[in-house]
Parts: structure tokens; sequence; C-alpha cells
């Protein structure tokens, strides 16, 4: 972020197993030493900072753009908008040699889905490198809410990816909360962490029909599809909104329920949990389905500790990796963690259906003994000179927003890292050696998000 001496570089660094947060920051000038050689998951982030400041950091191994993909790079904070060249023009690899031939999928695709230009460079079916580039969905919702927070930051980041609505919102409370020295009442976080698990219900059940409508097994596909949306209309009932927007507030929720609609809520989700269990069911129990989804798109524990990738991806590789864990809200215990070894289709569908049984048994749980008193309490004015992190376990992985406030209290900078931000390069490393009639079943068993990517 610049301030009056020039740019300052701010570090956020998480330890997992202590549970507990770093911060660092330093004056780069021109340039600094690149950490991704010696640590990969950085690689995104230091690209990002040298296309948006201009700032090198010396002896990164591919400092590519990473949503501007046409500017000279380091130019981009002296270009204006009218001059950003399109999406898409430039390329970080190439694959060379007889028999190597190059397949373009996107930005448009069919159907209605955001925009992504896919790149396979393949000999024969096999895909031996797939290049992404994003950028076609940037709304700028960063730059936006310098200066706030406003009336309308609430409503922005509500969008920033549309289908983790309540896992943004939460976390936009939860860093305005610290800024401002506050905590959410018990009965709030509870409502909180129901709002979250279903949220993740909805989206768990939906990927599991478009994986059964990827392969074509449309039992599995028509009735997760009716599923999803009674786990989107059981959080409409709590706040009128289906994706829960309006629900998650800085200070606590906007909506309580009497005993009679915590009843109505609590039988709706159990029905609808029965249906899922009973749908998903029959992925397991068809071998044509089994032979479609074992093997395909592997990536091994090792991979996934060097991509950085967070959220069901990683847990589909053996990692125990859940923020609801690591950094526990106090009062709200955390559900189990759910995990699979073989980091495959196979293992990302387990990890949903297994985290579908977790949200049904915790929502169950947590209404049954719902705390007393407020679900609301006045946020106040966030303090200056400061800054606050917020972690929160969406239905995709790790969500992060890091806000830094100026002298008056403001939005001096805030930086919103969606789990997609960690996952697009743990999709491109496991189309490596597929045949390239496997890219829909591997990119619906990640299911990451373009405008998550690009805000």
């Amino acid at each position: 972020m610049p301030d009056e001496d020039g740019l300052q570089l701010i570090a956020i660094l998480a330890d997992d197993s202590a549970g507990r947060l770093a911060v660092g920051a330093m004056k780069p000038g021109g340039e600094y030493a690149a950490l991704t050689p010696d640590w990969l998951p950085a690689h995104l982030f230091e690209r990002e900072i040298f296309e948006s400041w201009g700032v090198r950091p010396k002896g990164h191994p591919a400092l590519a753009p990473v949503r501007y993909p046409g500017y000279p790079l380091g130019a981009k904070a002296e270009l204006s908008d009218a001059d950003r060249p399109v999406p898409g023009t430039g390329v970080l690899y190439w694959v060379e040699g007889e028999g190597i031939h190059e397949v373009a999928v996107g930005p448009v695709h069919a159907g209605i889905i955001e925009p992504g230009h896919f790149r396979f460079q393949c000999l024969g079916e096999e895909v031996l490198h797939l290049e992404i580039a994003l950028g076609y969905q940037h709304r700028g919702i960063e730059r936006a809410l310098i200066g706030g927070p406003h009336p309308r930051t609430l409503r922005q980041i509500e969008t920033a990816a549309g289908d983790t609505s309540i896992g943004h919102a939460l976390a936009y409370a939860r860093a305005l909360e610290a800024l401002a020295g506050v905590a959410a009442p018990p009965r709030a976080e509870m409502w909180r962490a129901i709002a979250l698990e279903l949220e993740r219900l909805a989206n768990h059940t939906g990927d599991l029909g478009a994986l059964a409508q990827d392969i074509g097994f449309l039992p599995t596909s028509a009735y997760c599809g009716r599923i999803r949306g009674e786990f989107l209309n059981a959080t409409a009932l709590m706040c009128g909104n289906r994706f829960g927007r309006g629900w998650v507030v800085p200070g606590g929720v906007a909506w309580d329920a009497d005993p009679a609609r915590v009843a109505d809520l609590a039988r709706r989700v159990a029905e609808a949990g029965r249906d899922a269990v009973g749908a998903t069911d029959l992925l397991w129990e068809t071998p044509t389905v089994m032979a479609r989804f074992e093997d395909t798109g592997r990536l091994t524990a090792e991979q996934a500790i060097a991509l950085g990738l967070v959220g069901v991806a990683a847990r589909a590789c053996g990692r125990e990796l859940d923020v609801r864990r690591s950094f526990p809200v106090a009062g709200v215990p955390p559900p189990p963690i759910a995990t699979w070894p073989s980091g495959d289709v196979h293992a990302r569908a387990r990890v949903r259906r297994l985290e579908i049984e977790h949200s049904l048994a915790y929502i169950a749980e947590r209404l049954s003994a719902l705390p007393e008193g407020p679900v609301t309490v006045a946020a106040g004015a966030p303090a200056p000179d400061s800054v606050a992190v917020a972690l929160v376990e969406g239905w995709r992985g790790e969500i992060c927003h890091t806000a830094i406030t100026d002298a008056h209290g403001r939005f001096a900078a805030y930086r919103i890292v969606d789990p997609s931000f960690h996952n697009w390069s743990g999709l491109a490393w496991a189309l490596r050696g597929q045949a390239i009639s496997d890219f829909p079943l591997c990119n619906k068993s990640f299911n990451l998000s373009y405008c998550g990517f690009d805000l």
C-alpha cells in the first residue's frame, strides 16, 4: 500500500498449527528478494504485487501478469483503465515439439458461466500443460472499498463471489468488528456458524449434482438440482434472500428467529439432508461413476502443499486444513474435518459428501442449543492506523480479508483473498497427463470462482 514515504509491503502469515497470525512490513523500494523460489505459494501474490505496483520480486522464476496479461510488466499503476489490454493475450509457458498442438477454450462458454480462457497444450489427447488466463471479470471491488466503510460496502463485499455471499460478509464483519474493538453476541455467532453451513450445504449439493451431470449420470444430477434449492430456501426463510445477503452484518446478524421458525428451519434442513444423502449415495454405488471419478485429475499431498491449496482441494489430498479448527471463534465449536487421501475427482466428491453429513449434524445440534440474548451490537467506528485480518472457512476453503485504516479510520487498503486465488493453479496441475476430455469433470471437481479471483 502507498504511504507518505512511498510503498509499504505488508505480509500476513498464518501458523495453522498454533492458531496464530503474524504481520510483517517493509519498504521494498523498487525490488526485493522473491519468496517464490523457497515458498511456491507466494508466486501469485508476488506477481500481483509487481503487476499492480511495479515492485520487482528479484529472482521470481515466472514473473508474468495475473489479471492484466497484456500490460508491460510492472506498468499497471501508470496505465489508465482505458488503456487496459484484452485479457488472455499473454502466455506464461509454452510446450514445443513434434506433434504438440494447442486447444483454446473460452473465454465465452456455453450456458450461464463466467468468462475464463483455457489453453491446453497437448500431445494427441494428453494434456501436457494447461494455461489459465483470467481477468475478464475484474470489477475493481478492492479499489472501490478504499475510503470506506461506506453504506454500500457490505453489498460490494457480498458480490466478491456471489455463491459465497455469507462467507465474504462474515469475513468483512469480523474485520470491522476487530477494528472497532467489539465482539458479536454469542447468539449472533451461532447464527453465523449456521448460516455458513447452510451455504456449504447448498453449494456442495449443487456441485455433486453437477459432477454427476458432467458424466451423464442423470439421477443424482436431477435430484441434487432440486435439493440445492431446498437448502437455499432454508436460508431465505431466515433472511429473505436465498444467498443469505443481508443476514450477516457488522456487529452480528440482521435477523433472529422465534422457536417456531427455528423448528421450521430444523425440519427443512433435516428433510433436504435426507434427500441429499440418498441422492449422492447413488454415486458411490454405481461402478460406471466410480470408473470416471477414480484416478482422474489426481494431485498428491506433496503437490497440494507446494501449491498452497486450501479448502476442499487440500482436504481431498489428505490435508487437515480448516480455519474453523485452526482459528476457532469463542463459543462456536468447529465441526469435524473431512478428508480423503487420493487427491482425485473421487476424493473431491467424497470430501463434499462428508462435509454435507457434518454440516447437517452441526446445524441440528446448534439449533437445539441456541444461546439466549441479542443478535447484534453497534459495531462502532474503525480504529485509525490499524490492521485487521479475518479468516473464514467458506465452502470452497479459506477466505481472508485484510483491512488497513488511515489516520481517520477509513480504509487505506482492503485486500480480499478468495480460496479460488490459491486453487486455480491446482486445477492446471491436475490436468497434466490427463485426456483433454477429462477437463470438464476436473474443472467441476474444483469448481473455482472466476470473479472471486478477479475481484
